[in-house]
């Protein structure tokens, strides 16, 4: 899946706290993480997504992961669910 297709597609979340849960609950086929964010944080859902063997996809900003998410705001990360 492209990053540009990830706005038409409605069986996503976006954001830590909920993509960090939706791994947990073996929810997720794929994780988008931007580059950009704070290293504890980009340590923490490398490590999740790795302990729960989700593939990661990684984007260089989270504008530009917001803005392929369709919102206004800026996003860490987001998960495309099964």
């Amino acid at each position: 899946m492209m990053l540009t297709e990830l706005k038409n597609i409605d069986n996503k979340v976006v954001g830590t706290k909920q993509t960090l849960k939706a791994i947990k609950n073996s929810e997720v086929k794929k994780v988008f993480l931007a580059e950009d964010i704070d290293k504890p944080l980009y340590n923490q859902i490398v490590e999740t997504a790795t302990q729960y063997d989700v593939p990661i996809e990684k984007v260089d900003s989270k504008l530009r992961l917001g803005r392929a998410c369709g919102i206004d705001v800026s996003a860490a990360c987001a998960a495309l669910l099964k």
